[in-house]
């Protein structure tokens, strides 16, 4: 022992005999210790050292025994013991894998059990229920915190006691007689602490020790069967007398069948003299026939396997092993704990698991806690089935509730034996706990449906009828019969399952018998994408109801004389202080709240709120100048009624809260509830399964072992799928009928009769088959599911004559020149694609699949397997939450941090899931810290400026962004990992149509095929459209020059006229001839120039929009769109076809302000104005397109850029010879709010 632990344990003082002596600083040693066990190293050094040197048995029981009196040193004995008798589990961890840890966890085990035996005195016990009943004597007004400390202490004390394991190296006890729990427990009753517990239990001033009651109590039973306890001191009925005389028959017949083996081996006469024998048909390691040179006694135990080792199982394929051996205990400690049960039912049971099942609920516990609840809950209702059934004394556990509970655990432990493989022994555990406890509850309702009293029965049915209608409680044995696995769950588990589906399956059958229309939940599970936020709330109304809309606007303005009331005044508040969206933001929805009012017909609320937020936002004019006359503001009023306003969609206008959505998983499980009409039939049918079977199988095998109700559970099921069913073939195996055989041949084949006419009819049954289907030998071999079944018995080619799909020989030329077409065109799904392309529609991707196989072109059919996307992972590793810390660390200053995450992560989940780990480790303590970081180029000017008129047209713009903008903002959030099938397969449809349209042909021929276009559109008077376009190639060229990235761009049309040519056939055939893709799918709105056509191809496209004859030089055409100076007529007429409505009436107010101000400005003259508007489009499909970037879909990395139009051109044609005119300071702002735009 340490020399300082030494020292201070001989200041404690020393025992006498009977009589200890303390020292005068016997409670500053004391403290001491405890110190010293604070800073214990993690071999737990100083524990094993105190436990060596007995400092509990030689020091701190007799001081507690004899100086009662002194409360502070008591107090620190009792602390200093709580943490002495703490378990090793506790102290470890775990069990641990190292051996020299393993060699210090086993010596602290050691040194518990010693203190164990050490305190199984009545003494050290009597001492702890005074001091436990003198303080509880006391009211909750006089109790200090020092007293609920001691309290806590005490029952932690005894529950550390108690949990201390045996050692079954040296107590070698039998059945009846006294272990160290059984003299442990005799002392807790002799001194009355069990009449404490039960007081703790039943006090509604108590409820706070609830937990470490109910801990205490299953530790005192965990010994005990409830079954043995109700026939402690109980004469023994005809039943068990009946079972166990059966029991003794079987075991004499199986004696007495060996001994008349031993007699027919032994001959007449010994022969000391061996042989040598040749065994005909069995051959050796050559082609000879075995010799065999030992006595022919033993022949039939002859095995080629004689003499070679043993193979290992490896540890992961080996059975589970058994939790422990039930022991009987001696009958003084039955006795009283079996009269414990009783008063602990009558008194305790309904209040202790109330205040436990509330605790659990609210997450007031520590983890693990539930399974103390559901051991008592299993046990104690046991003992009440057998000891004279009262439904009361259990009704707190009878509910629906309780059986919801317990499922919900069932589930949630299963799935840790998957994740957590480590502990996937205690989590088996923890699993057949929860299962005995439903089954508990089973035979309790069953128990009911027997009582005497109608109300007891009818509540049984009202339980009954809730669990058979719910689907949850239905299907949870199949569940579990179809998840079993041996090398994680113990037989013990499966026989306890065996009994629950039997039991359950028997009261479902009588429960259906009695009613004809039995009708229950049936629930489908769909993936469908979340709509939310996708959808934006756009107001559309036409022409004539706007202008009746703004008639009545009018006139109730003129008739208040553009006054509001004061208390509309002080309603109306446009602005937000406290909220985290950026002033631009809120700017626009108050413009959108303006329009909404307008529509809405409350010209006055509209009215305040435009000169509310003329007083917030007085910079730039953009709701009026502070010095506009009323007519104005009626006229401005107009133009934002009529202004095709964007608008975003509910959940981010909201409230700030509503972010969060942005963060949800884009897939949802929409559960479909119907009902449907029960049929038994149909539901035994589900069992008809080899992954059901199996486990059956697995029980039986331990038939002689099973108890005669556990084969009779087997039985009865197998006989429900061979015999009910007439699925006898699914028993069809070589290992069943090994089975069967051994069950045959057993000499006690009499206590098994059940089992016996059950083998002898499915053995029957097969050799009645085998005489007709010569291959059912072959079939032997190998587990069948239902349509092998079918074929076995009914004929293989039975179901599939005729149902084979034929195609003709120009289907199949047709299906070969289709796929030779697209097999190298890059599409995720060619099966998806081939599918619309063909003739016959009635054609499946089964069918398509097969035939590619047959006719050769792929060479397996997983080569066109349907690529699924998503993932349902749930619950996370060690190293992936360590994978997830570290790229949080690495990201979390990026403007978008779980952007980055979804892209580096190894399993890929969504971003909700994403968002609550990092929430749950305590990375981030709200969302909103993890929500992408926008930056806006209105945020780069300086806000102590006025704006000039081109900066307000241009914030105008870039505030509100286009409706698809909006939209597919929203979508960027969604969690692009989780899309169902049916929506790839949507999505693919389109493309592939798109690609089915794009023609083969040659330069020359495209360039005649583009003339013969671009004339007639001309003709149509597309020129404004035409010239739009070909500036908008131009545009997007230099930015790729320039940049060096290539994104796809969105054409966004800002005019009428050129939406109006978005719609016409004639120009969108010209687009798909150049190259720009289409909408992908419902979620894109505009046309795309996609990422892979380079900007001399762009080039080329863009002069081929011009007729030959008129194809400019030096670039003008390229670059004249930008110098105002420069117009021509032609694009003067187009430049005004341009102007939005919008902005053409806010110029015309501020030009009339300018004209009655005294501060004058020259007006803008048309030329401006048009390089404005040329500017706002510019500039608006420039952040969309930034804004795009992380929404495009795969589809567009597969566009083909040999679609673009590939032409000579003149390389001089697109110089950027020419300087653009426009005004330098403006043409420096773009450039600055473009490079915004791209670090965004």
């Amino acid at each position: 022992m340490n020399c300082e632990l030494l020292a201070t344990c001989s200041a404690l003082g020393y025992l006498e005999g009977n009589t200890y002596h303390k020292e005068a600083d016997c409670l500053e040693s004391v403290k001491d210790l405890i110190r010293y066990l604070r800073h214990e190293d993690d071999t737990r050094d100083v524990r094993q050292q105190l436990g060596a040197g007995q400092i509990v048995q030689n020091d701190l029981l007799p001081i507690i025994i004899q100086y009662r009196q002194d409360k502070t040193l008591f107090d620190a004995c009792i602390r200093l013991m709580v943490n002495l008798t703490q378990p090793a589990l506790l102290c470890f961890g775990k069990v641990p894998d190292d051996p020299v840890f393993r060699h210090h966890f086993l010596q602290v085990t050691s040194h518990l059990q010693a203190y164990k035996e050490a305190f199984s005195n009545e003494m050290v016990f009597g001492i702890l229920s005074e001091t436990l009943y003198n303080l509880l004597q006391l009211d909750w007004e006089q109790r200090q915190e020092e007293d609920n400390l001691l309290i806590e202490r005490i029952l932690l004390l005894v529950r550390n006691v108690l949990h201390v394991p045996a050692d079954p190296s040296e107590e070698k006890k039998v059945d009846d007689d006294a272990s160290i729990h059984d003299r442990l427990l005799w002392a807790i009753h002799m001194s009355g602490f069990d009449d404490l517990v039960k007081f703790l239990a039943s006090a509604q001033s108590e409820k706070q020790w609830s937990m470490h009651v109910l801990e205490i109590i299953s530790l005192m039973f965990r010994d005990q069967t409830p079954e043995g306890l109700v026939s402690t001191g109980q004469a023994r009925s005809a039943a068990e007398k009946q079972r166990e005389s059966e029991e003794l028959e079987a075991l004499r017949q199986r004696e007495n069948a060996a001994k008349r083996s031993r007699t027919l081996q032994r001959g007449t006469r010994h022969s000391r003299f061996g042989g040598s024998y040749v065994v005909q048909g069995l051959k050796s390691i050559g082609n000879n026939d075995v010799i065999y040179h030992k006595n022919l006694l033993h022949f039939k135990d002859y095995s080629h396997d004689t003499g070679k080792s043993v193979r290992r199982v490896p540890k992961r394929n080996r059975q589970a092993q058994e939790c422990k051996e039930s022991r009987r205990s001696a009958i003084n400690v039955r006795l009283f704990l079996r009269e414990f049960c009783v008063d602990f039912l009558e008194n305790c049971y309904n209040h202790l698991m109330y205040l436990v099942k509330e605790s659990l609920i609210r997450e007031q516990t520590q983890q693990h806690d539930e399974t103390y609840y559901l051991w008592t809950l299993s046990f104690f209702m046991a003992f009440n089935r057998g000891n004279g059934f009262r439904a009361d004394l259990v009704s707190e556990t009878m509910s629906i509730r309780a059986f919801h509970f317990i499922e919900r655990n069932i589930t949630n432990y299963y799935e840790m034996i998957l994740t957590d493989r480590k502990e996937a022994t205690s989590w088996s555990r923890r699993m057949h706990l929860a299962l005995k406890a439903y089954q508990e509850l089973l035979l309790t309702v069953n128990e009911m449906d027997h009582s005497p009293d109608e109300s007891i029965r009818q509540s049984s049915n009202v339980i009954k009828s809730n669990i058979f209608y719910l689907m949850e409680f239905r299907e949870i044995f199949l569940t579990l019969l179809r998840k079993y696995d041996e090398t994680k769950q113990p037989q013990s588990y499966l026989k306890d399952l065996v009994e629950s589906t039997h039991l359950f399956l028997r009261m479902l059958e009588n429960f259906s018998k009695g009613r004809k229309n039995l009708m229950v939940q049936k629930k489908k599970v769909k993936r469908k994408k979340s709509q939310g936020g996708k959808k934006p709330s756009t107001v559309e109304s036409s022409p004539e109801a706007l202008a009746e809309t703004w008639k009545i606007v009018e006139e109730e303005l003129k008739a208040t004389g553009f006054q509001l009331s004061e208390s509309l005044t002080a309603s109306i508040v446009p602005f937000d202080a406290t909220s985290e969206t950026p002033l631009e933001e809120q700017r626009t929805e108050a413009m959108v709240r303006v329009q909404d009012a307008l529509l809405a017909r409350l010209g006055p609320e509209a009215l305040g709120l435009l000169r509310a937020a003329r007083e917030v936002w007085p910079e730039g004019d953009v709701f009026g100048s502070v010095d506009v006359e009323p007519e104005e503001e009626l006229e401005l009023l107009k133009q934002i009624l009529n202004a095709n306003l964007p608008r975003s969609s509910p959940e981010a206008v909201a409230d700030d809260e509503d972010d969060a959505a942005e963060l949800e998983e884009e897939e949802l499980e929409c559960v479909q509830v119907s009902e449907k009409e029960f049929n038994f039939l149909d539901f035994i049918k589900r069992f008809a399964s080899p992954s059901i079977v199996q486990p059956y199988l697995i029980l039986l095998k331990s038939y002689s072992k099973n108890t005669p109700h556990t084969n009779h559970c087997i039985a009865r099921m197998l006989h429900r799928l061979a015999v009910t069913l007439k699925m006898d073939a699914l028993l069809f195996q070589l290992s069943v009928f090994n089975l069967f055989n051994k069950i045959l041949s057993d000499p006690a084949a009499a206590a098994y009769k059940e089992l016996v006419t059950f083998a002898k009819y499915v053995l029957n049954r097969f050799f009645s088959l085998a005489a007709r289907n010569d291959k059912a030998y072959v079939e032997l071999l190998f587990w069948k599911n239902v349509g092998a079944v079918c074929e076995m018995t009914e004929g293989y080619n039975k179901d599939r004559a005729g149902t084979k799909p034929t195609w003709t020989e120009e289907e199949e030329e047709e299906l070969r020149r289709l796929y030779e077409e697209h097999r190298h065109s890059g599409v995720p799904d060619i099966v998806e694609t081939l599918l619309p392309l063909l003739s016959n529609s009635n054609r499946t991707r089964r069918h398509v699949v097969t035939q590619l196989v047959h006719m050769g072109l792929v060479d397996n059919a997983k080569e066109l397997k349907k690529q699924k996307k998503g993932t349902q992972i749930v619950l996370w590793t060690q190293e992936q939450e360590e994978e997830l810390e570290m790229l949080y660390e690495e990201y979390k200053d990026s403007d978008d941090v779980l952007g980055n995450i979804l892209k580096k992560i190894t399993a890929k989940r969504s971003r909700a899931r994403l968002v609550d780990k990092l929430l749950s480790l305590g990375l981030v303590s709200d969302r909103r810290e993890l929500h992408k970081k926008r930056s806006r180029g209105s945020k780069q000017r300086s806000s102590g400026k006025g704006m000039t008129e081109e900066e307000f047209l241009e914030g105008l713009t870039q505030d509100f962004p286009d409706e698809a903008e909006d939209r597919y903002d929203k979508d960027e959030e969604e969690d692009e990992f989780e899309e169902s099938e049916e929506e790839e397969q949507n999505r693919a449809k389109p493309q592939n149509r798109g690609m089915r349209r794009e023609s083969v042909l040659s330069p020359v021929e495209r360039r005649a095929d583009l003339d013969s276009m671009v004339n007639a559109l001309q003709q149509e008077g597309m020129s404004g459209p035409m010239l739009w376009l070909q500036n908008c190639l131009n545009r997007t060229a230099e930015d790729r020059e320039e940049d060096d990235v290539s994104q796809a761009v969105p054409l966004v049309p800002l005019t009428e006229v050129n939406e109006d040519a978005m719609e016409n056939k004639s120009f969108r055939k010209l687009l798909r001839k150049l190259g720009i893709r289409a909408p992908a799918n419902e979620q894109e709105t505009f046309w795309r120039i996609p990422a892979k056509i380079s900007s001399s191809q762009l080039r080329s496209a863009a002069a081929a929009l011009s007729p030959r004859e008129d194809e400019p030089k030096g670039g003008e055409e390229g670059d004249d769109w930008r110098n105002p100076a420069g117009k021509s007529k032609e694009e003067g007429e187009v430049s005004g076809e341009q102007r939005a409505q919008a902005l053409r009436a806010l110029l015309l107010t501020r030009q009339r302000k300018r004209h009655t101000s005294e501060h004058t400005a020259p007006d803008l003259d048309v030329s401006s104005i048009e390089a404005t508007d040329s500017t706002v489009v510019s500039r608006s499909q420039q952040k969309t397109s930034a804004k795009r970037v992380r929404l495009l879909d795969n589809d567009e990395e597969n566009d083909d850029p040999t679609t673009a139009v590939d032409m000579d051109t003149n390389s001089d044609a697109h110089s950027d010879g020419d300087e653009i005119s426009a005004p330098v300071k403006r043409r420096r702002k773009m450039v600055l709010i473009d490079e915004v735009e791209d670090e965004d």
